[in-house]
């Protein structure tokens, strides 16, 4: 039996997607959550043997929800199913330890045959971002000059929060959210938030929707 937790912000994709791999004889949904926040306490809980997870979701995206699952429990295995078939976005993913990435148009028995194939430790790519790993690797990205803190920021920032705002929602002073905020832009050469957002629309952590 292969125990699945599912995380995507739109309750009707959402609840396809149960539907089909609840129709997989040793498929089980241990449980769903609608962003990154709410799909690291699942994990945590439920410590399911996959993890499958959309990278542009509301208040902590795919990307990061992978990267803390990963620190802290190995043993779950990340697949990311996505819209987004740019180089930016599946660099990042498997940068963050993703085991594999799909992207959203694919069969239905594609999906069940990438979760079989991640959940016994093997790597699957999509045919439409396989050519990305090939050519360039899981190099290092931008994202990863930032602390997981920082990244968080930027996520809200981009999301259209204020500095008060984002203290407030992550118990912290204004001060310190200002000075994540100056460091991140000194990080990634970035110094005015409307830049910060284009950055953080170019490598999925926000929607456009």
């Amino acid at each position: 039996m292969i125990r699945i937790a599912l995380a995507d912000d739109h309750h009707v994709v959402r609840q396809g997607i149960r539907a089909l791999l609840e129709g997989v004889k040793d498929f089980r949904v241990v449980g769903e959550a609608a962003d990154g926040k709410e799909m690291v306490e699942l994990v945590m809980r439920e410590r399911p043997d996959l993890a499958l997870v959309d990278v542009a979701m509301p208040q902590l995206n795919g990307v990061e929800a992978c990267r803390r699952i990963v620190r802290d429990l190995p043993s779950v295995k990340v697949l990311v199913l996505s819209m987004y078939t740019g180089e930016e976005y599946v660099r990042e993913a498997l940068a963050a330890g993703a085991s594999g990435y799909l992207v959203k148009d694919s069969a239905a028995d594609e999906l069940v045959e990438a979760i079989r194939v991640v959940a016994r430790g093997e790597r699957f790519l999509s045919p439409a971002v396989a050519h990305i790993v090939a050519k360039s690797g899981a190099a290092a990205t931008q994202l990863d000059r930032l602390t997981t803190r920082e990244r968080e920021v930027l996520q809200l920032i981009a999301e259209g929060n204020s500095n008060k705002a984002i203290a407030a929602r992550l118990s912290l002073s204004v001060k310190t959210i200002e000075a994540h905020r100056t460091n991140l832009m000194a990080k990634l050469d970035i110094h005015d938030t409307a830049s910060l957002t284009r950055f953080a629309i170019a490598r999925g952590l926000v929607r456009t929707e």
